[in-house]
Order: structure tokens, then sequence, then C-alpha cells
């Protein structure tokens, strides 16, 4: 059974969790967190390199001159790809770079990769985090006393004070339990929960 201490915002051990085995003590595979990463960055591209075609080009329709007579090589549109201005032949167009692993997959990395944090004494778990005004500098000085550069913190739920104290912080992420994922727990050094979220993740993650 997998158990870690509770700390306060003042760096003080105020307790014990027990933690879930099923989503803290798995064996990482490394070939599942890369593939569920390399599915999330693909979600994330935009796809949205564009060129146009002989049809999308301003340009007159006209045949530019006559078929024979000229000298020049045939020429039947100013928008062809031959001509200076014209259309792109077999460009870029838009497109969608997303795709799906099964939700078991995704699942299971999102295991993994707690688990990874959790062997590698990357997590730690606060009682509590609550900001009395949206101010930087006392976020700041919070994570001066918890000793943390690097974090991702996740939350139960919506909190405005807690996320734009902590939005200008470099190195600094809050999250919703909600929208944890695999990209954002490897990125960040250190993994911070808040013991609501913990029960909230436990929730999502029972099956």
């Amino acid at each position: 059974m997998a158990v870690t201490e509770l700390y306060n915002i003042d760096n003080e051990k105020v307790g014990e969790v027990v933690l879930n085995d099923h989503l803290f003590c798995l064996e990482v595979n490394k070939h599942i967190l890369h593939d569920v990463v390399r599915m999330q960055m693909a979600n994330r591209r935009s796809g949205n390199s564009c060129t146009k075609t002989r049809i999308e080009v301003q340009g007159s329709s006209a045949k530019p001159y006559k078929q024979k007579g000229t000298g020049r090589a045939r020429a039947g549109s100013k928008r062809s790809p031959l001509w200076r201005g014209g259309g792109v032949a077999f460009g870029p167009k838009p497109r969608d770079y997303s795709y799906a692993l099964p939700k078991k997959v995704r699942k299971l990395g999102l295991k993994m990769a707690l688990s990874a944090r959790y062997s590698e004494n990357n997590l730690m778990v606060l009682d509590a985090f609550k900001m009395d005004a949206i101010k930087t500098k006392d976020f700041a000085a919070v994570m001066r006393k918890l000793d943390i550069g690097n974090a991702l913190i996740v939350i139960s739920g919506h909190d405005e004070m807690l996320e734009k104290s902590a939005r200008n912080i470099h190195g600094v992420k809050v999250l919703s339990a909600e929208g944890l994922n695999v990209y954002d727990i490897l990125h960040y050094k250190k993994l911070v929960l808040l013991q609501s979220s913990l029960e909230q993740l436990e929730e999502r993650l029972q099956s």
C-alpha cells in the first residue's frame, strides 16, 4: 500500500495520505507513455498550411493569346501553375492530424504517469492551497516555502484566485483534475496534488 506525507502550504507535515495502488504503484511502460504523448501532440497540431490552386488565385480565365502563330508555348490561362502568380499544383491544404488511442490505453498511460512521479519521489500532496487575493508575489512566496521551482499543481475544480496568481510564474501550471493528462505530468518535474483533487482522480480512474 502506497503512503505519502501530507503537507500544508507552510511546508509542514500535517498527516499522511494512503494512495491507491492501482494509480500510483503500477509498473511504468515507457512505450505506452510515448504513444499517449505522441497522440496528444498530434491532436494539438493546427494543420493550417494552405496553398491556392489555379481555381483560387486571382486572374482572368481568358486565353492570354491565340493558340498558334506567336512562336510561344500554348497557354490557356494566366492562372496556370507554370506562370508567375499562378496557382500551386498539388500544394498542401489544411488537414487534421488528430487520431485516437483506445480509451483503456489513454487511461493506463495516465495511471503510469502518476506512478512514475510517485516512484521518482516527485509527488507532493497538499491539504489545501487557498489564495486570499490574486497576487503573484504571494504565490511565489508559497512556492519558495515548498521549495518547488518547476511543478504542475492539480486542483479539484476552478479556482480563479490560484490560477491567476500562478499564470505569470515560469515553470508552474495550475490544472484541474478533470483536465489532467500525461503530457503535462511528464513535462513538469514535480507533481503537486491537492487532497481534494486526489479523491477526484481516484474516482475518475477507478476502473
